[in-house]
């Protein structure tokens, strides 16, 4: 079987999506998948902080798109888990560097050997963001219950259906999912943040997981650990229904409470 590309993608910065995308990729490592993570966010590169082999990084994705490496040289093995695997990119190159056809052509070789290539994409419709869209079989779109954020993710579907290479070649669609990153349902019972429906009602796609507001997630970000290797945190748990549910398993959403009024329906007039 060919690996599956799934992009992590938002409409604004901020939301949590290199935490989710190191979070999903170690996730699906963790149920035996050989995964590959790659940074797309050339020029602000943040995955291999998070990862903790920041260290580590000799070569990037650039190189590797330019000739200047091979890919082997530019993976980085996790020391935690031996189905994972980190490919970062470069601090100090532009975002144009990111050509599609080298991209395509990095991309096909690492379809050989992986099951899942997890894409960090950087947020909004700038180049980097736009060329990884291109190439997903998958998006996983990650946004806050704030109102600006959702708004910004109904962009980045309408990317989606019309500009990737699925769409542009007549294919299946991108199969679309939602995840939902920081929500604290203390302050949904408040209306101070959307609930859950509000969102599902803005952007009418499936929700692949509802990940809580946590301060484990801060740590994890801050030691370079997934925070899917911390078993006493929600926040690990979430992500780790999150992966069950992209393979396919049926799993109700956890820590979250039923919000008492909706901030969505108090700015716009719905009853």
């Amino acid at each position: 079987m060919s690996a599956k590309v799934i992009v992590l993608t938002s409409g604004k910065g901020g939301v949590g999506k290199t935490t989710s995308a190191a979070a999903i990729a170690a996730g699906l490592a963790l149920r035996g998948h050989r995964t590959v993570v790659i940074d797309f966010d050339v020029g602000l590169r943040n995955l291999d902080l998070v990862m903790g082999c920041e260290r580590r990084v000799v070569f990037d994705f650039i190189n590797v798109i330019n000739g200047d490496a091979k890919l082997n040289q530019a993976l980085i093995k996790d020391r935690r888990n031996d189905n994972l695997f980190i490919f970062p990119t470069s601090q100090t190159r532009d975002k144009e560097a990111l050509k599609r056809d080298g991209v395509e052509r990095v991309l096909d070789e690492l379809r050989t050997s992986f099951d899942y290539i997890i894409c960090d994409s950087p947020a909004g419709i700038e180049h980097g963001a736009i060329t990884a869209l291109y190439f997903a079989d998958t998006a996983i779109i990650v946004t806050n219950p704030e109102v600006s954020s959702v708004r910004d993710s109904d962009r980045i579907i309408g990317i989606l259906a019309s500009k990737s290479r699925r769409a542009e070649k007549n294919m299946d669609p991108v199969e679309v999912h939602l995840l939902l990153t920081r929500y604290a349902p203390g302050r949904v019972e408040k209306g101070e943040m959307l609930t859950i429906e509000d969102v599902k009602e803005i952007l009418s796609i499936p929700m692949v997981g509802v990940v809580p507001e946590s301060e484990s997630v801060l740590r994890a970000s801050n030691t370079g650990t997934p925070v899917v290797f911390d078993e006493g945190s929600p926040a690990g748990q979430a992500y780790l229904d999150a992966v069950a549910r992209l393979l396919g398993e049926e799993r109700e959403l956890r820590f979250l409470k039923p919000g008492r009024r909706s901030l969505f329906r108090s700015l716009f007039g719905r009853a």
